[in-house]
């Protein structure tokens, strides 16, 4: 990456959020007080990084307490920061779960409304009623 585009540690985090809820962190582990810990390779420059947050509960708006990264110029150098933290934390008693999935995707990053399943039901008033669809032949 050339000094042009560096990214500010807004872009970042916002990118490392993305990444995540893709389904893209190699590792994640669930702490404790709905707080996270994340090993991301991002695809674009090769960066391995170290992601730890809190849930976003403002929809992306801002960024959780408690948010910080660790750039590493490779995954492998971030698998190991990834380890020694993660260790740290299972010593502290902090680890809830690892290889987690929870809280992904609640950061809203655009994008149409995701209903239910049942949205297309007779309460959806956007849906009209089959009776006055095509029936008016008698």
């Amino acid at each position: 990456m050339s000094r042009m585009e560096e990214r500010s540690e807004e872009q970042v985090i916002s990118r490392l959020f993305d990444l995540e809820n893709n389904g893209l962190a190699a590792q994640r582990a669930e702490l404790t007080g709905e707080r996270f810990l994340s090993l991301i390779q991002d695809p674009d420059n090769g960066r391995g990084y170290v992601f730890q947050h809190g849930l976003d509960e403002t929809e992306g708006a801002e960024v959780p307490p408690g948010t910080e990264y660790w750039e590493y110029a490779t995954l492998a150098e971030a698998e190991r920061a990834y380890s020694q933290l993660l260790d740290e934390d299972r010593r502290a008693g902090e680890v809830v779960e690892t290889d987690t999935d929870e809280g992904l995707g609640d950061s809203e990053t655009g994008g149409a409304e995701v209903r239910d399943r049942y949205s297309a039901s007779d309460e959806d008033p956007q849906i009209e009623e089959e009776d006055s669809v095509g029936e008016q032949a008698d």
